[in-house]
């Protein structure tokens, strides 16, 4: 026994800890299909599953990445605003909420506004992040589309905006809610000024942001697969109280019923972009 204890099992310790650790996200599972990818696959092929094409959801920077490549996205730093204006407490603080996304996320709200080019065509490109508090619209979110659409007319260049939100941000309230109206207000400045406005819908886009800027643009976009929305297809079913199509909801299906012009590969965004942009400089 002590010839066991005392030479084997160090001896077999010594073993399994020198080998090397195995990274756990090596591996990505489809949810749709269950198609395992190595995320090297994954990256390749734009977030994309390789079997079914379903479309994960990607982060600012990650899309950045695709469209521009980084060289190409100039961020433009937005105006602090003072945080909490309620007060607001739920299971924590807002406060604290604020802070914890700001400390994951690396970024301050749930919009990132910048000058960007795709290929030779300048632009104005503002991106929603979900990673953000579930990409929500609260005053700093409204005041960064508002900059955006002024910056689009001062420049003359084209606004793209990129949504991907929950709606509105219920720690702010009311002020929340009145950025709905704060927004359609600004894209219709840019209606006023002849300034081209495109809207890319990515997975998810709902509540207030659909009710608002999210589909007043000129060209309407949406990412294959993505969830486009007011409320949630459970609540409506049970208002209706009638059983909804299974892509009720989804970007084929608000195409098919004249609410969104284009649906693309995420592959193919880029290149579409261009094609319009091309077109209407």
């Amino acid at each position: 026994m002590n010839w066991l204890t005392n030479f084997v099992k160090p001896k077999l310790s010594a073993l399994v800890g020198s080998r090397k650790t195995v990274p756990d996200n090596l591996w990505k599972n489809c949810p749709k299909c269950g198609n395992m990818m190595h995320h090297k696959d994954l990256h390749n092929n734009f977030n994309v599953c390789n079997s079914c094409n379903y479309h994960f959801r990607i982060s600012i920077d990650r899309r950045i990445e695709i469209l521009f490549e980084t060289k190409n996205f100039k961020e433009i730093k937005l105006k602090k605003l003072p945080d909490d204006p309620l007060h607001f407490v739920d299971k924590k603080k807002y406060t604290e909420r604020l802070k914890e996304n700001r400390k994951k996320t690396k970024r301050n709200d749930a919009f990132v506004l910048g000058h960007a080019k795709i290929d030779n065509n300048s632009i104005i490109a503002g991106l929603m992040d979900f990673e953000f508090m579930g990409g929500s619209m609260g005053r700093a979110v409204g005041e960064g589309i508002v900059k955006s659409a002024k910056l689009a007319i001062s420049h003359g260049v084209p606004l793209v905006l990129f949504t991907s939100s929950g709606g509105a941000r219920m720690q702010e309230g009311i002020i929340s809610l009145m950025q709905m109206p704060r927004t359609v207000a600004a894209v219709e400045l840019l209606s006023k000024n002849k300034t081209l406005y495109i809207v890319v819908l990515t997975d998810p886009t709902t509540g207030g942001v659909t009710a608002s800027f999210a589909m007043l643009g000129d060209i309407m976009i949406a990412e294959h697969g993505s969830t486009i929305g007011f409320a949630g297809k459970r609540v409506i079913q049970d208002t209706i109280r009638e059983e909804l199509p299974i892509d009720f909801q989804k970007a084929e299906y608000l195409k098919e019923h004249g609410m969104v012009d284009i649906v693309v590969h995420r592959k193919n965004l880029k290149e579409t972009l261009s094609k319009i942009l091309d077109h209407f400089k």
